[in-house]
C-alpha cells in the first residue's frame, strides 16, 4: 500500500496522471481490504476511512486533470462519504460539477465547503473569502445560462414570514416582468448569500421564483413546499407507462424542475422540511432514470445522495429520529447501488 501510494505521488508529481489514477486506484484496493495500517488486525474503521477518502481525493485530481469529470465526479463523492467534514473534499466536488457545467450544484458544493471550513474554526480569513468567491462565480453562472425561471432574494430579520413572502413576490413581479407566468417564495428554510460576514453578519434571505412556464412553476412549488418531497416524474415511475412516455416527460419538463430544484438548494443549508429533505429528492430523481433505464446516471445521483446524507450531521443537528432515517435511507442507498431488491424504507416513502 505505501509502496503503491509513494509511486502514484511521484507520478503526479510528473504529471502522468493516467499512471498516477492506475497506482491509486491499486491503493485504494488495498485499501478497501484492510490494509490501512501496519497490522490489519488494529486498522479502525475511522483510519481506513480517512485514507480511502484521501486517496479518492487523489483520483478525483487526476481524472480532472485527464478532462473526464464525470469519472472525478464519482470519486469526489465516494471521497465526502468516507470523510464529509473536510472542505476540501466538497471543494473538489464542486471543480467536477463546475466542468460538468452544473452550475448550481457547484455552487451548492462550494456553500457547504466554505460552511465546513468556518464551523472548523478555519484560520485564515483569505481562505473564506476565496472560498465564497467561488461560491457567489457559480451562483452567478447557473443564473446566467438559465432562461425558464429568474429569481430575487429578500433580505429577511424575524419580521412575519407570511406578510414578508406576499411583499416578495410583489417585488419579483414589478422586477422580472417576463416571469410572472408563476411566482412563488421558498417558505421552508432561509437562505444565504456568499457575502463577507464583516459587511452582513449573518444575513438572511427570503428566495422568489418565477417562471415562464406556469405548469413547471407550480410544479416546482409543489414539490418545495411538500414536508415530503414528491418528484413530479413520480406517477410516471410507479405506473406502467412506456419508456417514450418517461423520456419525454424527462425532457420536457423534468429537466427544468431539476434545474429549478438544484438551484433554491445552492444557498440553502437549512431545510424545514427536514434533514433528509435533500437526498429524498435526488432518490425520486434516481427512480426516474431507473425507470429511463440510466443505470449509469442512476448511480451517480445515489452515490450524491450518499454523500448529501453523510454530510447532513456536520452542517446541523439532527433529531433522534432524523437521524433514523438518515441512516435508514443510507442503507437503502446502499442496496440500490448493489443492485439488491426488497421492501426497505425508501419504497415505504415512495407509497406514501
Amino acid at each position: 500500500l505505501r509502496a503503491a501510494l509513494r509511486d502514484g505521488s511521484t507520478r503526479c508529481r510528473q504529471r502522468d496522471f493516467a499512471a498516477a489514477a492506475a497506482k491509486f486506484s491499486t491503493a485504494l484496493e488495498l485499501c478497501s481490504n484492510g490494509f490501512a495500517l501496519e497490522d490489519p488486525l488494529k486498522s479502525s474503521p475511522d483510519d481506513i476511512s480517512r485514507l480511502a477518502s484521501w486517496i479518492e481525493s487523489k483520483l478525483v485530481i487526476c481524472y480532472l486533470k485527464l478532462g473526464q469529470p464525470g469519472l472525478a465526479l464519482h470519486h469526489s463523492h465516494r471521497s465526502i462519504i468516507q470523510n464529509p467534514s473536510h472542505f476540501c473534499n466538497h471543494l473538489r466536488q464542486a471543480a467536477c460539477f463546475r466542468c460538468l457545467h452544473r452550475y448550481s450544484e457547484a455552487a451548492r458544493s462550494a456553500m457547504v465547503a466554505q460552511c465546513l471550513y468556518v464551523l472548523a474554526e478555519g484560520a485564515a480569513p483569505d481562505t473564506s473569502d476565496l472560498l465564497q468567491l467561488y461560491w457567489q462565480a457559480m451562483t452567478q453562472e447557473a443564473l446566467s445560462g438559465e432562461v425558464s425561471f429568474s429569481v430575487l432574494y429578500t433580505p429577511f430579520e424575524k419580521e412575519d414570514k407570511a406578510d414578508k413572502i406576499k411583499e416578495a413576490n410583489k417585488t419579483f413581479a414589478e422586477k422580472h416582468p417576463d416571469y410572472v407566468q408563476h411566482i412563488f417564495t421558498d417558505p421552508h428554510g432561509i437562505h444565504l448569500l456568499p457575502e463577507k460576514a464583516e459587511s452582513h453578519p449573518g444575513q438572511q434571505y427570503l428566495l422568489t421564483l418565477g417562471f415562464r412556464n406556469k405548469e413547471i412553476g407550480k410544479t416546482v412549488e409543489k414539490f418545495v413546499t411538500q414536508k415530503l418531497p414528491v418528484f413530479p416524474g413520480q406517477k410516471i415511475t410507479s405506473s406502467p407507462s412506456t419508456e417514450e412516455e418517461a423520456e419525454t416527460f424527462w425532457q420536457n419538463t423534468g429537466k427544468r424542475i431539476m434545474a429549478a430544484m438544484a438551484f433554491i438548494g445552492s444557498s440553502k443549508i437549512k431545510d424545514e422540511r427536514g434533514p433528509c429533505a435533500r437526498a429524498i429528492e435526488q432518490f425520486h430523481h434516481a427512480s426516474l432514470l431507473s425507470h429511463l433505464q440510466r443505470e449509469e446516471e442512476q448511480a451517480q445521483v445515489m452515490a450524491q445522495a450518499m454523500a448529501e446524507l453523510a454530510t447532513v450531521p456536520y452542517l446541523q443537528r439532527v433529531s433522534q429520529e432524523d437521524d433514523k432515517l438518515l441512516q435508514s435511507l443510507m442503507a437503502d442507498a446502499v442496496d440500490i447501488l448493489a443492485g439488491r431488491r426488497g421492501e426497505r424504507v425508501w419504497t415505504k416513502i415512495q407509497k406514501v
